[in-house]
């Protein structure tokens, strides 16, 4: 048998206190959106691959498309985004592009993530 409860109040009933807990709590809009944008720049699973082996070494655009079996284009496409949300930077070394996760944080994010999903 089906469950059917209801997945809203059934009644109005604001609890005050606690709704001007939280309200004091949360981020202002500027934060909440930045988040947002980069939640959105995350959500590609071609550029959690990406994100995923920078975790592991800093990388090279060519290095990066040899081991996900990607073109360099497509490759330099999707790191443009990354690093647009402030993700990924890079740096010159010779005639070589290579890439870092921004910082830690984005270990961080990527290990949750992955937490989350395996349970």
């Amino acid at each position: 048998m089906e469950d059917k409860t209801e997945e809203f109040c059934g009644e109005i009933c604001v609890h005050g206190e606690v709704v001007a807990e939280v309200a004091a709590q949360m981020p202002g809009d500027g934060t909440l959106f930045r988040m947002a944008e980069l939640f959105k720049a995350m959500g590609d699973p071609g550029r959690v691959r990406i994100l995923k082996s920078l975790s592991f070494s800093d990388l090279c655009v060519c290095d990066i498309a040899e081991l996900l079996s990607m073109s360099s284009s497509a490759v330099s496409h999707q790191l443009r985004v990354l690093r647009s949300a402030r993700i990924v930077k890079f740096r010159k070394e010779g005639k070589n592009v290579v890439y870092s996760l921004d910082d830690a944080h984005i270990v961080t994010l990527l290990q949750q993530a992955e937490d989350h999903v395996a349970e």
